[in-house]
């Protein structure tokens, strides 16, 4: 176990940073997961609604550090391409 007082808080902020950074990447799985559902069953609509959420969501997670910016804009292009190919 950590001695130091600054050491004890930095084991706290990390334990809180991870489970909040769980929850982000969790949500960003259960989107993509929409979009892809949406293409599966062939509906052009849902999916496009599906996508401007999910387009939105991505750069959301970027701005707050979760995801890097290359990583968001390759995700966002893969599901774009997709959704496209409908």
């Amino acid at each position: 176990m950590a001695n130091h007082k600054s050491s004890i808080k930095r084991i706290r902020q990390t334990i809180v940073r991870a489970e909040r950074n769980r929850f982000y990447r969790t949500r960003l799985k259960n989107i993509v997961k929409d979009v892809a559902a949406a293409v599966e069953a062939g509906n052009k609509d849902q999916a496009t609604a599906a996508f401007k959420i999910a387009n939105k969501q991505i750069h959301k997670f970027v701005s707050k550090g979760v995801l890097k910016k290359a990583t968001a804009s390759r995700k966002v292009s893969r599901l774009q391409k997709t959704v496209n190919a409908l």
